[in-house]
């Protein structure tokens, strides 16, 4: 599978590196383009503050550059939080998309929207502080409504970021569990 997979708010991390790689080594092809031009942060805040700073228009359309000179080989987009709301805008405009694998995170989703059947699964923590479970139930509505075949894992007591070893929401369990689902998913597509 060829999967596109963006960056959280704390920007190309470690942990996204990690993530590839360990896509990479069950077999898929994966992009993890820089959208913050080589800037992290240690903070949500600060990372927030960039993302404010350079606007969502303008992230937005690096992804799409990003995610252009592949997305004839049908996609998988996917991503980190922030990254997560970038590839669910994405693959819900790209007729190509094979799949969508959000990681802590979900977007506002535009009126009119269809897609036929795409694939979807979301993994976030229970509860989630940017991901509240009247917005969760919202969003799976709007979701369905769109024609996606969405699945959703909560994770109980995980932080928010809970897949990434090296801030403290790391929840092992909770990561490892993920990643199995998450790579049985990308099998199925």
């Amino acid at each position: 599978m060829n999967i596109m997979l963006f960056h959280s708010t704390f920007g190309l991390r470690p942990a996204v590196h990690q993530a590839a790689d360990r896509l990479r080594s069950a077999g898929h092809e994966v992009w993890t383009p820089d959208l913050f031009e080589g800037r992290t942060f240690d903070t949500v805040e600060e990372g927030m503050a960039h993302k404010e700073k350079t606007g969502k228009e303008e992230l937005l359309k690096r992804a799409v550059l990003a995610a252009a000179p592949y997305s004839e080989r049908g996609l998988v987009y996917a991503g980190f939080s922030l990254g997560a709301s970038i590839a669910q805008t994405l693959a819900l405009g790209d007729d190509k998309a094979r799949g969508l694998l959000l990681l802590h995170g979900t977007s506002d989703i535009a009126p009119g929207v269809t897609v036929d059947g795409l694939p979807v699964q979301l993994h976030v923590a229970e509860p989630d502080p940017f991901e509240t479970d009247d917005w969760l139930t919202a969003w799976y509505l709007q979701m369905g409504r769109t024609g996606a075949d969405v699945e959703v894992y909560r994770y109980a007591g995980a932080g928010h970021l809970y897949t990434d070893p090296d801030l403290p929401d790391y929840d092992a369990e909770a990561a490892e569990a993920t990643w199995r689902v998450a790579l049985g998913f990308l099998d199925t597509l």
